[in-house]
């Protein structure tokens, strides 16, 4: 076992299985589901071609989905890309296009703008839509996310993982358009995604993420997913 996001995770799930991790709205999700939810999602994206080092962009509100989806990702060893979801059309075909995006998971609402856009970005070949209480159209070809996870394969059948994958977050705090910045997976566990024993001494091996449990502690990210300090504070919680 290495520092791999995904093995990480699972890891953590194997212990506490039964253990209460996503909330959002009415959804309460323990890691078991939320794992099982991820899975399936990974198996759909692979069965549409994504696979090692492919980019899956997440245009999304805040939302288990959101986090299902980096996960999938990283089950697959592809890559999540955050999207601002308030870019214009110029914004996000930049940015679509320079992440070289292969599948892109996405609210209904937003699904016009990248109707807009599609015919340019060639790469960008799957689209998973998100119901919400839009009354947007959907976007032709794409396939609901409860669709998708309820006709995907449950299973946990994935091949080895390295702790060289990829997290990248594209920022928007520099100048010009925005710029992905690359993190090895083992460097953002230990850099900001609280070392497996936050507040305290990191782990020293992969094993020893299941050895430091706090099972009262709860993580809010109020902030928007397409930010990275929410995925930090979301991970930390989720691995501690």
């Amino acid at each position: 076992m290495e520092f791999n996001l995904a093995d990480l995770w699972e890891r953590v799930v194997d212990e506490i299985p039964d253990h209460e991790a996503l909330v959002c709205g009415d959804r309460r999700l323990t890691y078991a589901q939320a794992d099982e939810r991820a899975t399936r999602l990974a198996h759909h994206l692979a069965d549409r071609g994504v696979g090692v080092g492919d980019h899956v962009a997440l245009q999304l509100y805040n939302g288990t989905e959101y986090l299902e989806g980096m996960l999938a990702a990283f089950k697959l060893r592809a890559v999540p890309i955050n999207v601002n979801y308030r870019y214009g059309d110029n914004e996000l075909r930049y940015l679509l296009d320079d992440a070289d995006a292969r599948a892109i998971v996405h609210h209904r609402e937003f699904a016009p703008a990248l109707d807009a856009i599609r015919a340019d970005l060639p790469l960008l070949h799957t689209f998973v839509e998100v119901d919400d209480a839009s009354d947007a159209p959907s976007l032709a070809h794409a396939t609901g996310y409860e669709t998708a996870l309820t006709t995907a394969s449950p299973v946990r059948d994935f091949g080895p993982r390295s702790a060289d994958d990829l997290y990248i977050l594209y920022t928007g705090g520099t100048t010009g358009m925005p710029k992905g910045v690359m993190w090895r997976a083992e460097d953002i566990f230990f850099g900001a995604f609280g070392g497996g024993n936050l507040g305290d001494a990191p782990i020293a091996t992969p094993e020893q993420v299941v050895n430091t449990f706090d099972l009262h502690r709860r993580g809010l990210p109020a902030c928007p997913f397409m930010h990275g300090t929410a995925h930090w504070m979301a991970f930390s919680a989720l691995y501690t």
